[in-house]
């Protein structure tokens, strides 16, 4: 299942129209803006291979980052298990590395509207497009016990992630 997730997110951010047309259904008229934006400014989106790989790589431009997919039916993931801190611990060393940002993409299963949440965690020393957007996205909370949780009522919506980029590329266009 959550394979169909990311082809789902693949599709919408490579600018397929017939996803976006599916997605853009139970949307209300700004998360559809949003969605719209990637008509204008689809990505190149790279599927990952393996289990401590990412999912997804968008680039477009001067901007890329990788992209880890995440669904649930509850509204909180945990990042507990110890597989999973150890990839998030992988995840954020390749970012540093690479002066880029980690995006976790939360999938709400069978929410109507924008069922699709943005996360990320701050990573220092960013430039250019990155530092900017790392700084928007809500950063994911850890938990006493040191683990990390996506809540996602918290996450910046997917929609308004697009428009952020929207705004970026405008930026890049008058240069």
């Amino acid at each position: 299942m959550g394979v169909d997730f990311e082809r789902e997110l693949k599709r919408l951010l490579s600018g397929d129209l017939q996803a976006l047309v599916k997605m853009k259904k139970t949307c209300s008229g700004l998360e559809c803006l949003g969605y719209s934006v990637m008509e204008r400014y689809p990505f190149m989106v790279v599927r990952g291979a393996g289990s401590f790989g990412v999912d997804l790589v968008a680039l477009r431009g001067e901007l890329s980052f990788p992209i880890e997919v995440k669904s649930s039916i509850h509204p909180k993931i945990y990042l507990s298990q110890p597989r999973l801190k150890e990839q998030l611990g992988q995840f954020m060393e390749d970012c540093r590395k690479a002066n880029t940002f980690p995006v976790y993409a939360y999938r709400f299963k069978g929410f109507r509207g924008d069922p699709w949440r943005i996360f990320t965690l701050q990573v220092g020393g960013l430039r250019y497009f990155s530092r900017v957007l790392n700084s928007k996205i809500p950063s994911m909370k850890p938990t006493r016990g040191g683990n990390y949780v996506m809540v996602w009522e918290d996450g910046m919506a997917l929609s308004d992630f697009l428009l952020e980029i929207k705004n970026i590329m405008r930026e890049v266009e008058k240069r």
